[in-house]
C-alpha cells in the first residue's frame, strides 16, 4: 500500500491488496469447520463490526482440508486447490485441467525441480535459442525487403505482377542465404542449416 504512494499532485486513488496464505496446517478447531478451508479476512473496527478498510485482505487457504478428487473438479477454483494441494504428487497433467494455464504451471513446476547444473544448461539453452530466432528473424526481414525492393523496380518495367514474382523468389533466395550466413557464423552444424534452409552443403560451404 504504501509503494502505491505518489509524491506531488496526486487523487489518492489505492488499488486493492491481497495477501495470500497458503497454509500447510489448519487453524485451530474452533475456528472453522472441517470443510471451511477458504477464508477472506479484513480490518474491521470492533465497535461497529463494519469494515475498517476494504482494500486491504488477507485470504487463507487450509490446504490440509481440501480433499476433492480429480473427478469432483467444476470450478477454476476447485483446479487451483487441487494443483497447489497436489502438485508434488502428480506424474502427470490430469484430464480434469487442460486449460492452457495449467500447462504453464506444470512446466514451471519442472522446471523449479532442475538441479544447478540443470538450470545452467536450460537457462543456456534459452539463450542459444533466443539468439538463433533473432538472427532468423532478422535475415528474412532484410532478405524481405531487399526482394520486395527488387520486385518492385522490374514491376515498373515488366508490370506489377511478373515484378512482385520474381522480387519474392529472390527475396526467398536471399533470405535462405543470410539465414545460412548467420548460422554458420554461430557454429550451427551444416546438417542443421542444411534443413533449416533448404540448401545444400555446398552452398552453404561456399558462404
Amino acid at each position: 500500500i504504501r509503494e502505491q504512494g505518489q509524491k506531488g499532485k496526486w487523487d489518492y486513488q489505492l488499488k486493492s491488496v491481497y495477501t495470500i496464505g497458503i497454509l500447510d496446517f489448519v487453524f485451530d478447531d474452533d475456528y472453522s469447520t472441517e470443510d471451511f478451508y477458504h477464508h477472506e479476512v479484513k480490518l474491521i473496527d470492533t465497535l461497529s463490526g463494519k469494515v475498517f478498510y476494504d482494500k486491504l485482505t488477507f485470504i487463507y487457504l487450509e490446504m490440509p482440508k481440501y480433499l476433492k478428487q480429480e473427478s469432483e473438479l467444476v470450478t477454476m477454483f476447485d483446479k487451483w486447490m487441487f494443483v497447489l494441494r497436489n502438485l508434488t504428487s502428480l506424474m502427470n497433467r490430469p484430464a480434469a485441467l487442460q486449460e492452457r494455464i495449467f500447462e504453464r504451471v506444470f512446466r514451471v513446476a519442472e522446471i523449479a525441480q532442475f538441479t544447478p547444473v540443470e538450470r545452467s544448461e536450460y537457462e543456456e539453452s534459452l539463450k542459444v535459442l533466443r539468439d538463433l530466432t533473432n538472427v532468423i528473424d532478422t535475415a528474412a526481414l532484410r532478405g524481405y525487403e531487399k526482394g520486395r525492393e527488387e520486385g518492385m523496380e522490374k514491376g515498373m518495367e515488366k508490370g506489377r505482377k511478373e515484378g512482385r514474382e520474381e522480387g519474392m523468389e529472390k527475396g526467398r533466395e536471399e533470405e535462405k542465404i543470410a539465414t545460412a550466413r548467420s548460422l554458420k557464423s554461430l557454429n550451427v552444424p551444416l546438417s542443421t542449416i542444411m534443413q533449416a534452409t533448404g540448401l545444400s552443403i555446398e552452398e552453404i560451404e561456399q558462404l
